[in-house]
């Protein structure tokens, strides 16, 4: 796309979550403002993030700056007013309105975790696919009700997932890091693998990796070996003919009476009453991740 552009979808469907607009815009006119109370699309909630220029917004008694990066989330009605001043340069947006509760449980969320003002870069996941979507409509034609409610519940995923990154405060060091190490044990859980091996594998000590990983995935890599173990052995009990023993051992527990005491402790039976359990438990593979 290479000119703003502003759609509007109106359906009184409240079974999905709907798109109400989308758009891109340049902004110049002092005359752009909007009062939370008095806006009539009550129910629904708005993301609106700066491309260039700076706006305004007045929300929990601060007066905040909209600078380029930045992205603000409200609901209809609420106490705040965002607006442009001339000022300064025109202000360039992208924003979408939707309706749902999902919608709002997600704003709710994001809120409390990150305030009403987020900050995104524009080559980031999140404003991609605001990008994609709105070119999925201005240039793709894309406008059934169900395809758009698919495709703003995928973006609302994207935000809730970069949002916990960010509530991590992890760097781009720490998850290559943790990237590498969950990618060894999944590859490497049949080993007789160790925190110092896999401390030397990712080139930190052991007692750092620990702390990385309890950071970025609120669990030890131990904990987290013993997931990816348990995953495999209930594939292979299901999937396979092999002994329950053989089948430990291929997972990397060291003894039958080990592999038995964590395989009772993820699936609350032993190994042998879930092969048997087929009815009851008809699924080839269960995964923890």
């Amino acid at each position: 796309m290479t000119e703003p552009s502003a759609y509007a979808f109106h359906n009184d469907d409240i079974s999905i979550l709907m798109l109400s607009s989308i758009g891109w815009q340049r902004i110049r006119n002092a005359e752009y403002s909007f009062d939370g109370n008095e806006r009539p699309d009550s129910g629904h909630v708005i993301f609106q993030y700066t491309l260039s220029g700076q706006g305004w917004i007045e929300v929990d008694q601060q007066l905040i700056p909209l600078t380029k990066g930045s992205g603000f989330l409200v609901k209809v009605p609420g106490n705040y007013r965002y607006f442009y001043t001339p000022d300064s340069q025109p202000w360039e947006i992208l924003w979408l309105n939707i309706r749902g509760a999902e919608a709002a449980r997600i704003w709710d969320m994001i809120i409390a975790q990150e305030g009403h003002v987020i900050r995104r870069e524009a080559d980031s996941p999140l404003i991609t696919a605001l990008w994609e979507l709105l070119r999925a409509i201005g240039e793709d034609k894309v406008t059934d009700k169900y395809l758009l409610s698919a495709q703003v519940y995928s973006w609302l995923l994207t935000l809730v997932r970069t949002s916990g990154e960010i509530s991590k405060d992890i760097s781009a060091a720490t998850s290559s890091i943790i990237l590498k190490a969950k990618k060894y044990m999944r590859t490497h859980y049949a080993e007789p693998l160790t925190l110092e091996l896999l401390a030397e594998h990712c080139g930190v000590n052991k007692h750092h990796l620990c702390r990385l990983f309890q950071k970025s995935e609120q669990t030890s890599p131990l904990a987290y070996l013993r997931e990816r173990r348990v995953e495999a052995a209930v594939s292979l009990l299901r999937t396979t003919d092999q002994s329950i023993q053989e089948i430990g051992r291929e997972c990397g527990f060291d003894s039958p009476s080990y592999f038995g005491k964590v395989f009772r402790d993820y699936m609350s039976m032993t190994p042998k009453d879930y092969r048997l359990k087929k009815l009851e438990f008809p699924y080839d593979a269960i995964y923890y991740e």
